[in-house]
């Protein structure tokens, strides 16, 4: 690998769609000059409710019939617990208690508390109306060293949760695998280990057996890219490494995993559904130039086709593996049949927005439009319909589903008991607006679920960012809706927004 490889690989590592700034760091300038023309192939309760204002009934944007109006949530985000009923520990509990790692020294150990809350979060859920929610699976919950019998008083808790869903006619969506990898697992060799694929594996078929076609839509591994760029580029995340070579081992053996879980699902006889939950960036040259967009292709492959190329055609993209090299330990680890597991057939694919990328001639990135409080997030909501109609026209009309989709915002709990969050509605309505024009132009969009349900443990950042449609106050766990909840839930109502 070239040192100039290495160099954009640790850039790209910066703009994951989950990357963190580090804590103590500032807030980069935002450049605010109009975007360029996008690459083709690149393309893009009891506290009292606030009133939204009235929209007339010509200017609303009615959504399918059936859509599937949801909010997502991971487990060691939210559910705390973390050694109660025989959870083992997993990299995200090494990687928190370690010094210097997380903001303010937070953990998950209690986060929202939701193991023990669950079901006064399944009534918040229902009074809002939900349709859907997207939650995960600790591993370390099922299989506390990662391998072997299964917890019961893991299993039980998810069969309470997937049940209670039912019971409150919402649709469970369960994602096998949102970063919690055991740390016996780690211990051996974490996801460079070609094996901790197959354990993987086994891991789902025992989730299949206990909960059975009580889930009807499965998420095998949610943002690889994520584990990738953050956990082993740029060292933000657990297991905070920094090593390049490692990293696309590791993206090779996470869709892999991907793989044999959809395997897996077939060979129990399972009527559910399956597919990757994948974080998309749309990626644009920076400017009007040959080398921009040739940089700009490249990048491309490496935040969106390496993944999705692999997972829905079988063939990793040449320009990325002809720039990692043929010594590569990832082009070295790609064995005869492993891609044809990679693309075991799926029946929906999990599309996560968060922000562009603004590629530059020499593959380095700019910024176009303000951010979030996440430095690393540009607000930009026509990223969302490019990136839906790309993959549509790129990789045909399978089913998607928008799992994670919101920003942080500033928010405060006031002395009357409401939290006004009105720049989480702006963000939401002009990228559900994005969403509407997609659907209105052909894409198979399904449901759409806002990130998050809960304020929780926002990994790095700890508890200095919110994310929610619902305010935590955590000394108190106290559950308030923000007055997004309050407007999502007349969205979900009128199935319009």
């Amino acid at each position: 690998m070239s040192m100039l490889t290495r160099r954009h690989l640790l850039r790209r590592a910066a703009l994951s769609a989950t990357a963190v700034t580090p804590a103590g760091a500032a807030l980069g300038a935002v450049t605010t000059a109009a975007g360029a023309t996008a690459l083709a192939g690149c393309q893009p309760g009891e506290d009292a409710e606030p009133t939204e204002p009235a929209a007339s009934s010509a200017a609303r944007l009615q959504f399918p019939v059936n859509f599937g109006w949801g909010a997502a949530t991971s487990a060691y985000q939210i559910e705390g617990a973390a050694k109660e009923d025989g959870r083992g520990e997993s990299v995200w509990d090494t990687f928190s208690h370690t010094p210097g790692r997380i903001r303010n020294g937070d953990t998950g150990d209690v986060a929202a508390d939701h193991y023990h809350r669950y079901a006064e979060d399944l009534d918040l859920m229902r009074d809002l109306g939900l349709r859907s929610y997207r939650f995960s699976i600790s591993w370390p919950r099922i299989q506390p060293d990662g391998t072997g019998a299964a917890n019961q008083r893991g299993i039980d808790f998810y069969r309470r949760l997937v049940d209670g869903l039912h019971e409150r006619g919402i649709s469970p969506m369960a994602t096998l695998f949102h970063w919690d990898l055991p740390q016996t697992l780690q211990d051996a060799g974490g996801w460079e280990s070609r094996d901790v694929a197959y354990r993987f594996a086994d891991y789902a078929a025992t989730v299949f057996e206990a909960l059975g076609d009580r889930v009807p839509v499965w998420l095998t591994i949610n943002e690889p890219k994520t584990v990738v760029q953050n956990g082993y580029l740029f060292g933000h995340h657990a297991p905070g490494r920094q090593d390049p070579d490692a990293a696309y081992l590791v993206a090779h053996h996470l869709q892999l995993a991907h793989g044999l879980a959809v395997q897996a699902l077939r060979a129990e006889g399972g009527t559910g559904r399956i597919g990757p939950a994948f974080n998309l960036h749309p990626c644009y040259p920076a400017d009007d130039s040959p080398a921009a967009a040739e940089a700009t292709r490249l990048y491309d492959g490496y935040e969106n086709r390496l993944y999705l190329d692999s997972a829905l055609k079988g063939s990793y993209p040449e320009d990325v593996l002809a720039d990692l090299g043929p010594t590569s330990r990832m082009v070295r680890g790609i064995r005869d049949g492993d891609l044809e597991i990679i693309s075991s057939p799926v029946d929906v694919l999990a599309v996560q927005y968060y922000t562009p990328i603004y590629v530059t001639a020499n593959g380095g990135t700019v910024r176009r439009w303000p951010t979030s409080e996440a430095s690393w997030q540009q607000i930009y909501p026509d990223g969302m319909y490019d990136i839906l109609t790309r993959v549509t026209r790129d990789y045909g009309p399978i089913p998607l589903t928008v799992t994670e989709n919101g920003l942080p915002t500033p928010d405060v709990l006031a002395a009357d008991g409401t939290v006004e969050d009105t720049g989480r509605v702006t963000f939401l309505r002009d990228h559900l607006a994005a969403a509407h024009r997609a659907v209105t132009d052909g894409v198979p969009l399904e449901s759409f679920h806002v990130w998050s349900l809960l304020d929780n443990f926002e990994w790095a950042e700890g508890y200095d960012q919110r994310w929610g449609l619902i305010y935590i106050d955590y000394p108190t766990q106290r559950r308030v809706l923000k007055r997004s909840a309050h407007w999502y839930r007349q969205v979900i109502a009128d199935n319009a927004v």
